[in-house]
């Protein structure tokens, strides 16, 4: 929606058109509709006030307040879910509601739910608040009204010769006196769409604070949103890094390969005496240095073997290629989203280079499997244990990459071993196996 469009009674009322526009009858209709809403509870309030000073003692009203604190919550929580799309009428901006759905509860547990919320309570307050101010909100520019329109007809009679004219509580008699009341009539209906307005916007403010998210709710939204843009940042780094390797495995690598071949060839035809032959062969030892260095750096931005066949043969290749004798056990029932797999792969290697360089082990075991939802990726070692994060071994740098996709890492490192790196990831498989 445009910036430029009024959210509010209290912003409309600043612009330019309003007495034109739409905001002064939606107030109008949200104020008295407020007022017929509320009537019920304003009688029931009414009516304990009334028994309680006709000599019935304090009785009525502790009767009344004891019914409204355990009965309302169940009236307060569907009518405040109305009222937050009642609020439509003179509040542009979404509200959202403060409670929290319990899972897999039945109504017993819900109701105790629902009394333990805050966001009832709050509920309950604007039943109470509407019950005692929706009438006078609404009472007010109606007498207004009445008192402007009176005025009016009443300058009509005096000018016909009916005089005196009464005015709600006051007599006109004179032409003066009636056309000054119609003056002020006229002023008082221009000034009343603003009050309208006015008192339509002090509902909004009641109504956000008292039936929206609470103190944290604006919070907890931005943490969401930032929740949000995180994934976001996320698989788009993993769809750049995937571009990446693709481009260098297809583009860069295969050119060298051409390169390399193309020296093979070159130092078959050159004599193996000539000078030309050991800048050739220099060249061609490079060429194939550089084809090493190229598929090693091919391999850490994003391993071949993890995009065709997923986690556990990565881990499996991983297990070849590592100086220690590493067991793998990681039979997963599918593959899970491509940034926790590419993550937990990354973990595994670097735990397993640690091992390697800091440990002084010469075993491993790499465990993998996913459970209600959770896919757990252990990494066991028989080294001197003892690791620190703070050691500058990338243990820290781990952990900040397993939190960017809302996972957790465990490090038990007792001095003198064993070593147990654990992290644990939230996701569901996308690709489960056929049956």
């Amino acid at each position: 929606m445009s910036a430029s469009v009024p959210q509010t009674p209290w912003e409309a009322i600043s612009r330019p058109g309003f007495l034109l526009g739409s905001w002064p009858w939606r107030s109008a209709g949200h104020l008295f509709s407020s007022m017929l809403l509320a009537a019920p509870f304003s009688a029931a309030a009414t009516f304990a006030a009334v028994e309680a000073a006709h000599g019935r003692g304090v009785l009525p009203l502790i009767a009344a307040a004891a019914l409204f604190t355990s009965v309302g919550p169940l009236a307060a929580v569907p009518l405040a879910r109305w009222e937050r799309r009642r609020l439509r009428l003179v509040d542009l901006r979404p509200i959202l509601s403060g409670h929290r759905e319990p899972r897999d509860a039945g109504l017993p547990r819900r109701l105790l739910a629902r009394y333990g919320e805050a966001a009832t309570w709050r509920e309950l307050g604007y039943l109470g608040v509407l019950a005692v101010t929706a009438p006078a909100a609404a009472v007010v520019p109606l007498l207004i009204l009445l008192w402007a329109l009176s005025a009016l007809v009443g300058l009509v009679m005096v000018l016909s010769g009916e005089t005196p004219v009464t005015l709600l509580v006051v007599e006109v008699e004179t032409l003066t006196e009636s056309l000054a009341y119609a003056l002020g009539a006229g002023a008082a209906l221009l000034a009343l769409p603003y009050l309208v307005a006015f008192l339509a916007g002090l509902h909004v403010r009641a109504a956000r604070v008292l039936l929206g998210e609470g103190r944290g709710g604006g919070l907890r939204s931005e943490l969401v949103e930032v929740a949000r843009s995180r994934a976001r940042l996320v698989n788009a780094f993993e769809a750049e890094r995937r571009r990446i390797e693709r481009d260098l495995h297809d583009g860069a690598q295969q050119s060298l390969l051409g390169l390399t071949l193309q020296l093979g060839l070159a130092r078959l035809d050159i004599p193996p005496d000539s000078p030309a032959a050991e800048r050739v062969e220099t060249a061609h030892r490079q060429a194939k240095e550089l084809m090493s260095e190229l598929r090693e750096l091919v391999h850490g931005i994003h391993p071949r073997v993890l995009t065709d066949r997923g986690l556990p043969g990565a881990l499996g290749e991983l297990a070849d290629r590592s100086p220690l004798r590493v067991a793998v056990d990681a039979a997963l029932p599918g593959r899970p989203p491509d940034s926790v797999e590419a993550t937990a792969y990354f973990v595994a290697a670097e735990a397993l280079a640690n091992a390697a360089k800091h440990g002084g082990g010469t075993r491993a075991a790499v465990r993998a499997w996913w459970r209600d939802g959770l896919l757990t990726l252990e990494v066991e070692d028989d080294g001197r244990g003892g690791a620190d994060p703070s050691a500058g071994t990338g243990l820290t740098g781990l952990a900040d990459r397993v939190a960017v996709i809302d996972g957790r890492m465990l490090l038990a490192s007792p001095s003198g071993g064993p070593t147990t790196l654990r992290v644990e990831f939230p996701c569901t498989l996308e690709h489960p196996p056929s049956e």
